[in-house]
């Protein structure tokens, strides 16, 4: 499934204007705070007109759209939200059925629960660009094997040349947006890290717990830059980030998945932290390191990801894929 995670990464301007468009309507609608204080009212998507569905998958239980909203091109991705364990007693008392085979000790139903319970999550990126459209298509995807030497001369100046934005991440380190979701926060400008939410996540259960750890440090674009100079850092968002998730989610440190992504969706250094059961994307071993593999191989080697192979899938789209094929590489 596409990482929904960074819609704001290619385009933030668009996406802070359109989040400041959606709360002014609402407050021009005079909406009133609806279950668990968030705002209810106007349906922003009232007006989407579909152009075309980009992808979907069954298992996953997502599907991505394209279309217009307010005469601008807009993505719409709807995702079926997690059965909450709490929720069950309701499901089964409240809901209705309807029989659609029976065979010896089998049966299935549709099952029609209340409609607080059968709630699915929308996000909106709009304006959307076509790199946004390109990003959720379904493409097939190629293993890459990046030696040091490619990093320097393929992918190093690809990233500088295309000067990907991260100013998003700057006004979550600065407070200017997103402060409110913040869970934990080391304020050191060396060692420090600030722990919120990862938007896949509704926070409304554990099972598939998703938070990300963003340094303070600005001059760490990936797992390439690393070296033995930031273990300590490393270490500490290791540690702290465990023990702020133990004492705000009662999830110990044993039922974690700490790791870092390469290549990662946005240049600045970011550890991603899931509950160990929870098959999130990007979590596969052709992308994901786990940190406590980094720390070892940083002890053992303080250059080890600028001398080492590293191998990552990339899109059909992506142009980083198309300067591997024009270098000879694939």
């Amino acid at each position: 499934m596409a990482d929904i995670s960074t819609n704001r990464e290619n385009n933030p301007e668009a996406f802070d204007e359109f989040t400041q468009r959606t709360k002014k309507t609402k407050t021009n609608h005079g909406d009133e705070q609806g279950e668990n204080g968030r705002e209810s009212g106007k349906n922003v998507l009232s007006g989407f007109q579909t152009t075309t569905v980009l992808s979907d998958s069954a298992r996953e239980k997502t599907i991505f759209v394209h279309g217009k909203l307010a005469d601008q091109n807009a993505v719409v991705i709807l995702e079926k939200t997690p059965i909450r364990e709490g929720a069950l007693s309701e499901i089964f008392a409240a809901s209705t059925l309807e029989l659609d085979m029976r065979n010896d000790i089998y049966c299935t139903y549709r099952l029609r629960s209340p409609p607080h319970l059968n709630e699915m999550k929308a996000t909106v990126v709009c304006p959307a660009t076509e790199k946004h459209v390109q990003k959720y298509q379904r493409q097939e995807s190629f293993l890459v094997e990046e030696t040091t030497d490619d990093y320097q001369s393929i992918t190093l100046p690809f990233i500088q040349k295309q000067s990907f934005s991260v100013q998003w991440v700057y006004n979550i380190l600065e407070k200017k947006a997103e402060s409110e979701r913040i869970v934990f926060e080391d304020p050191d400008p060396k060692l420090g890290f600030v722990l919120l939410p990862d938007f896949k996540w509704d926070q409304k259960q554990t099972d598939n717990l998703y938070l990300i750890a963003i340094t303070h440090q600005r001059n760490i674009k990936s797992l390439r830059d690393l070296t033995s100079e930031h273990i300590p850092l490393l270490q500490n968002i290791f540690q702290k980030g465990k023990e702020a998730i133990q004492q705000h989610y009662s999830l110990p440190g044993s039922k974690l998945r700490v790791y870092l992504h390469y290549q990662p969706s946005y240049y600045h250094l970011h550890v991603h932290f899931t509950k160990l059961g929870y098959d999130a994307p990007g979590c596969g071993v052709e992308r994901a390191h786990l940190l406590t593999d980094v720390i070892q191989n940083l002890h053992s080697d303080p250059h080890y990801y600028k001398t080492r192979t590293l191998s990552f899938p990339l899109r059909a789209d992506d142009g980083l894929l198309a300067q591997f094929k024009e270098a000879g590489k694939l």
